[in-house]
């Protein structure tokens, strides 16, 4: 007896491989935000043996985003144009390396130098990731699926921070750095066996790809690669619902990184905390964040399923992640240990939420550019890590106090929420005129 195709597919087993790439994703960003927060817990004892004062340090914190932000829209285009698999792999080995080289570090000038490379390496991670969940997770996955790589960076900040804490206790702040930077170059190894496209993976059959396909995944999106153009980010860069979000990724990233460079030195100087207690007190606000982002993902994709527009299915918990990370400034208030840990892990829970932003880029761009699109995205987020860590910096040299810091930061998360609420009007795909299609 015959059977037809339409038949055999109703009877074939769907693989599930994508859920694969996802475990992936999340150990890879938990490396990433790793490697990249190591300078801030070893920041309290390097910046003495080193003899850097509050500016300098603010200096070599932003290193690492000067050409991470700047470094975001070549690394999409590359990301379009040769794939996801090699362009972050190799990423991710350098990194991991250069993190690994500044245990050796002997001055202010090498470490800005090693951080400048490590963030033009980590460039092409978070439009990566994006480019990724959005080829292998249809729409009702999505929310969920971003959220999970995305809350992988407050996972491994809220296990790692004490532990590099306790390295860096009993055997210095150049163990950090060696024992980060390892963790990522084992890590590569791994990316390059499990990682590839939906189409080329060999794991995944042609009923996933389908069920990805039908529920409006972009299973195909690296099947005709188009040469990448200016026009293209000029027609990103004026369409009014793109600029609120990049905004808003601007705002959101402001408490990230103020989170990831000035914390642990504000709780050593600020509150008076032994750099074991802020070891373990600074991954409380990080488990926060990871809850957060999870409950966010799984908000978004619940209000879809039950029949709530794109629109207030992915802007909901995003609005409310703002509005309710902004009471960090309630710190200012209390001299209490717990209080403030309260407030941070309130704080820092909300921006788990509000870190389903990154739906938006795989929901609203064009299918075609979604690298490049998630590059400048994130060079908008990544601008507050250029811009971040010298503020605070030049704010405490001038108050001796983090008081105005924590200020600036509340005020500019409201700002973010304003741009969802009065510029980010509807959610829907950013279609590519015919002519940017060759």
């Amino acid at each position: 007896m015959s059977v037809n195709m339409k038949e055999l597919k109703v009877f074939t087993k769907k693989t599930n491989a994508r859920y694969m790439i996802l475990t992936i994703l999340f150990i890879t960003t938990a490396i990433n935000y790793i490697d990249r927060s190591a300078l801030s817990v070893a920041a309290p004892l390097m910046s003495k043996d080193l003899q850097l004062d509050a500016v300098s340090l603010g200096i070599a914190f932003s290193a690492f985003n000067w050409a991470y932000a700047f470094l975001q829209i070549p690394s999409g285009w590359m990301l379009d144009r040769f794939g996801a698999r090699v362009v972050y792999g190799v990423g991710l080995f350098v990194w991991s390396l250069f993190t690994f080289f500044q245990g050796w570090t002997s001055g202010f000038l090498m470490l800005f130098v090693l951080r400048f490379i490590v963030g033009i390496a980590e460039a092409p991670s978070f439009p990566g990731n994006s480019r990724l969940t959005a080829m292998w997770f249809p729409q009702n996955e999505r929310g969920r699926a971003v959220s999970v790589y995305n809350s992988a960076q407050y996972f491994g900040l809220a296990l790692f921070t004490p532990v590099l804490a306790l390295l860096l206790q009993k055997y210095g702040w150049h163990m950090t750095f060696f024992v980060a930077g390892a963790a990522g170059i084992v890590a590569s190894f791994f990316w390059f066996k499990h990682i590839y496209e939906p189409k080329k993976h060999p794991k995944a059959n042609q009923a996933e790809i389908d069920y990805i396909l039908e529920g409006g995944g972009l299973a195909n999106a690296g099947d005709k690669p188009i040469k990448i153009r200016w026009a293209h980010a000029k027609l990103l860069l004026t369409n009014r619902q793109m600029i609120g979000i990049y905004i808003a990724q601007f705002c959101l990233n402001t408490i990230v990184w103020f989170f990831l460079t000035w914390f642990p030195t504000y709780l050593v100087q600020e509150k008076h905390m032994s750099m074991l207690k802020v070891g373990f007190m600074a991954s409380l606000p990080y488990a926060g964040a990871f809850l957060g982002g999870i409950v966010g993902g799984y908000i978004s994709d619940w209000l879809l399923k039950r029949g709530k527009s794109l629109g207030v299915a992915r802007k909901t918990p995003i609005i409310i992640g703002f509005l309710f990370s902004s009471i960090i400034v309630l710190a200012n208030y209390t001299s209490s240990a717990a209080l403030i840990m309260l407030i941070m892990s309130v704080a820092f829970f909300a921006k788990g939420m509000a870190g389903a932003t990154w739906t938006l880029v795989g929901d609203m761009s064009p299918k075609e550019i979604i690298g490049l699109s998630g590059g400048i995205f994130n060079t908008s987020g990544n601008l507050a890590g250029i811009v971040i860590p010298i503020v605070v910096g030049y704010i405490l040299s001038t108050t001796h106090s983090f008081s105005a810091a924590l200020f600036f930061i509340g005020v500019v998360l409201i700002i973010g929420a304003l741009s969802y609420i009065f510029i980010v009007n509807k959610v829907e795909r950013l279609e590519l005129p015919p002519e940017l299609l060759e």
